[in-house]
């Protein structure tokens, strides 16, 4: 399933991509978050296999695939593959993704992720979590050339959901995504409550996807990453803290951002929404728990 939000310039190589399957027994359903351009009519004039589920209101990523998720299960698929539209793969991808599952004895299997525009250079060859600092993510390879350094799979504790192929089993065991992300650490926080119950995710490195990265969201400076992200980071380790503990993380961001600020690093307007999307992050966790296994 894959999730469009005006993701019209990106659809074609998509379409290709699923075309050229080998392996053809898949649906796909994609979930329109009030798109203003043709995406809709381009899903929809693919056909069999689509299903598209328009939505009159943004509803955000993490809702988005939830959508998808409920609609596959109920549909009683044994795999669900949450997959980007701003990706193009080789027609080996699918079959590689569910062979790689009986393989490897696992529960989730992802490619190796590339740069569209460099594709012999590595985005993400999965990723892994520091707790000393909050469950930060960082991906493993990333900007590295492939020079065939990935040669076997092997288990990893999180990769984007850019593309992951999950057993049902996974869903019913740790649930769905938070919606109060929207967009940004969603699939973080997702991908670390799978780790914490056991579910096991291999890298398969013969697989490849080439990720058009930023190409739908402004990139990694705009004012909507930079307000989404700050305040998703907050709010994530808030949840899986509480926040007592999760408050002198926030203290030392806040004093990250005042020195990038007397560095000169960030301006007066970006430095000021980093500081009140802190805070939203901070505020949006008011009613929760802290996170248990």
């Amino acid at each position: 399933m894959t999730v469009l939000f005006n993701s019209s310039s990106v659809m074609p190589g998509f379409f290709s991509s699923l075309s050229s399957q080998e392996h053809q027994d898949f649906h796909v359903w994609a979930i329109d978050n009030a798109s203003t351009d043709d995406s809709i009519a381009q899903c929809r004039a693919q056909g069999d296999p689509f299903t598209v589920m328009a939505n009159d209101t943004n509803l955000g990523v993490a809702a988005g695939n939830n959508q998808g998720i409920h609609a596959a299960l109920e549909a009683g698929c044994e795999y669900v593959l949450l997959l980007n539209n701003d990706v193009e793969f080789g027609p080996q991808l699918f079959t590689q993704l569910i062979d790689g599952i009986e393989a490897n004895d696992c529960q989730m299997t992802c490619p190796i992720m590339y740069y569209f525009d460099r594709p012999n250079v590595i985005w993400a060859a999965g990723g892994k979590f520091q707790p000393l600092f909050g469950y930060r993510c960082y991906h493993l390879a990333d900007g590295v050339e492939d020079v065939g350094q990935f040669t076997y799979p092997r288990r990893i504790q999180h990769s984007p959901t850019c593309c992951i192929l999950f057993t049902r089993s996974v869903f019913e065991k740790v649930g769905f995504m938070d919606e109060r992300y929207f967009v940004y650490h969603d699939d973080t926080d997702f991908m670390l409550r799978c780790l914490k119950a056991n579910q096991h995710l291999f890298l398969l490195p013969h697989a490849r996807l080439l990720h058009k990265v930023s190409s739908l969201t402004g990139g990694a400076g705009s004012e909507f990453s930079v307000r989404m992200g700050t305040r998703n980071r907050i709010y994530m380790l808030s949840k899986f803290f509480g926040r007592f503990i999760a408050f002198p993380f926030v203290l030392a961001l806040s004093l990250l951002y005042f020195m990038r600020r007397l560095a000169g690093q960030d301006s007066a307007e970006r430095y000021k929404l980093k500081q009140l999307s802190l805070r939203e992050g901070f505020r949006m966790a008011n009613n929760w728990l802290p996170y248990k296994p």
